[in-house]
């Protein structure tokens, strides 16, 4: 166990670079779906590992040795080894599970503070007379399908076609639940630090996502193109962010040149990196997930023979 333990730990490491070429190199949607599994799942294979090294050490304590009924040490190491190993992980742990209990509330209150529009209109869509321009998509709470904001600024913004291109990004938002991956991505983020590099990549293929179903719902990318760059450029020349939510996603947010180029078609395919970047990260994935429940079984044929029973294999 002792080796295999710290796979999972170092594995996010690898996969990150692989991670940051998949938004451009896959489609949206498969890029997302990858970025959210690898996430969550390196998340988790590296919380497992915190949780085996603290089980040597507490069996060092005969109150923990009595409760699991050994009757011999766990593991042949050193205790000035596996000791202080054991607090390091659950300082890990216990500062992973705060800072993720800390962040589910602040979503929460969130959510319910967006559910609840001061103007008490109701719908999907919800028009603020505000001259900042400025359109995003508030997440709803479970059971309810979320709101469409737009300031009467972002609407003097644009022509018609380019507001029912806005209005369909931002509906799309909403349709495919794109705020429960950047969630899972921000709670991956604090299990592992590596991790945090994934929620651009993950937010950029997300807001790609929204731009093919606008491009798709209006029937021409080069008006969803006109539409995004003209609504990121109203919205930063006015500073029209400045009250938005911190749970919505607008169609003015990440690299919209990039985004921009992608609709026209001008970004250069790259089928072979992303197959590659894709397989890369699939492996890290696998990798991480075998080690740890090698080290489980490790751990657990250890404790059989500390309580003096043959180990089953």
């Amino acid at each position: 166990m002792i080796y295999a333990v710290w796979v999972p730990l170092l594995m996010p490491l690898i996969a990150v670079p692989a991670a940051r070429r998949l938004a451009d190199a896959l489609s949206p949607v498969r890029a997302v779906r990858l970025l959210a599994s690898t996430a969550v799942g390196l998340a988790l294979f590296s919380t497992l590992a915190l949780v085996l090294l603290v089980v040597p050490g507490a069996t060092r304590f005969s109150a923990v040795a009595a409760v699991g009924e050994l009757v011999k040490p766990l593991a042949d190491v050193a205790p000035d080894v596996t000791v202080p190993l054991a607090a390091a992980a659950v300082a890990l742990l216990a500062g992973c599970a705060v800072a993720v209990a800390r962040t589910v509330r602040r979503h929460w209150v969130e959510l319910h503070r967006a559910s609840a529009p001061a103007d008490g209109s109701e719908g999907e869509l919800a028009v603020v007379r505000d001259s900042r321009p400025d359109a995003y998509a508030l997440p709803g709470l479970p059971g309810s399908p979320g709101r469409i904001v737009v300031t009467t600024g972002m609407l003097r913004a644009l022509d018609p076609a380019e507001r029912d291109a806005l209005l369909a990004h931002e509906r799309a938002h909403l349709a495919g639940r794109h705020h429960f991956f950047l969630a899972g991505a921000e709670l991956a983020a604090l299990c592992h630090p590596a991790l945090r590099s994934l929620r651009a990549p993950m937010g950029y293929a997300l807001e790609r996502c929204a731009d093919e179903a606008a491009a798709m719902a209006v029937g021409d990318r080069r008006v969803a193109a006109r539409a995004i760059g003209r609504a990121a450029l109203a919205a930063r020349a006015a500073e029209g962010a400045g009250g938005r939510p911190r749970v919505a996603l607008a169609a003015t947010a990440g690299p919209v040149p990039r985004r921009v180029e992608a609709l026209l078609g001008r970004a250069t395919p790259r089928p072979r990196v992303g197959r590659a970047a894709a397989a890369a990260l699939l492996a890290c994935l696998a990798l991480s997930g075998a080690a740890a429940l090698d080290a489980t079984h490790d751990l657990h044929s250890s404790i059989e023979v500390a309580q003096g029973e043959s180990p089953q294999r």
